[in-house]
């Protein structure tokens, strides 16, 4: 068997537990203060899709828009270069597409009209109360499985964890002013899985070494697991993070926040993995009598 470099991670836990309160803190000041800067799915508005007949460039766009009067319109390529996906937040407006057609053909341009979408206010706010109904819901869920599977005070510390992440990666969002649409939203509860993956690995192992290791402190069996994961938990990471550069920087604009979001998610889940829920398991005196099944009011070793 190939003995494994044991690391002292639970010796840094109140550092990692300043760390994480510092970026909770400042997460919930500016969700409470400065809130997400909705985007069309939430706030409501109007999509534009046009084709030029040349590549487009949508900065120029952008700024013709804005000095016509159009209030923070958000101009991305659509696929191929020519074409153009421009959004408007507001009121939906029958004749907009006309106006913002008008716009567009001042440079004597050939630009076609293809598509016209609305949303409503009332549809944003549905979309707004559905998202977090669908988070609360999944947090809910995360919480009964974990209790069900290894105990309730893993479940604690995993629905921690999770609860950790998502308003870490909502706060960086609010913090640099980053637009949340439903593929942002759709990005968050990735993170929600991809961070309880790793925790389901971390507390399988720290439960087989409580059951193993019977002169342990839960200390010394933590750190055990952790150091026993490490490398499952690096590569893991490296190997999400490559394809989330690449969607980045190639995939377009369209889903450049999504990456962003998993890029955000994955970093600060694999932190949490490591130190969050297993700091909380500690903090709940975790230890082996209660991963031991009771018999007739006996303690029960299932292992031989």
């Amino acid at each position: 068997m190939t003995m494994v470099k044991v690391y002292n991670f639970m010796g840094l836990r109140k550092y990692a537990l300043i760390f994480s309160s510092v970026l909770l803190s400042v997460s919930l000041w500016s969700l409470f203060t400065q809130g997400l800067v909705l985007g069309l799915d939430f706030s409501g508005g109007t999509q534009i899709e046009v084709g030029y007949e040349r590549p487009a460039d949508v900065n120029l766009l952008r700024e013709q828009l804005e000095s016509a009067g159009f209030d923070g319109p958000v101009v991305v390529h659509f696929g191929a270069e020519t074409d153009v996906l421009i959004r408007l937040q507001g009121k939906p407006d029958q004749t907009l597409s006309e106006k913002v057609l008008d716009v567009l053909k001042a440079n004597n341009d050939q630009v076609e009209l293809r598509r016209v979408d609305f949303v409503g206010p009332q549809i944003g706010e549905e979309l707004r109360e559905d998202g977090g109904l669908g988070m609360l819901t999944a947090l809910a869920v995360v919480m009964l499985y974990v209790a069900i599977r290894f105990q309730l005070k893993f479940s604690i510390g995993a629905v921690l964890a999770l609860a950790h992440d998502v308003i870490i990666t909502l706060g960086i969002f609010s913090l640099a002013r980053f637009e949340f649409d439903l593929t942002v939203l759709a990005a968050v509860l990735a993170v929600v899985g991809y961070s309880l993956n790793d925790t389901i690995v971390v507390s399988d192992r720290i439960r087989e070494n409580f059951r193993k290791i019977r002169k342990a402190t839960p200390v010394e069996v933590i750190n055990e697991s952790l150091s026993q994961t490490l490398w499952r938990t690096i590569n893991t990471s490296v190997t999400t993070m490559l394809v989330l550069l690449a969607l980045f920087f190639i995939g377009g604009e369209l889903i450049h926040n999504f990456a962003i979001a998993l890029m955000v998610g994955v970093g600060i889940g694999t932190y949490s993995s490591i130190y969050v829920a297993a700091t909380v398991m500690l903090a709940l005196n975790v230890d082996r009598e209660d991963l031991l099944e009771h018999v007739e009011g006996e303690l029960v070793d299932d292992l031989p």
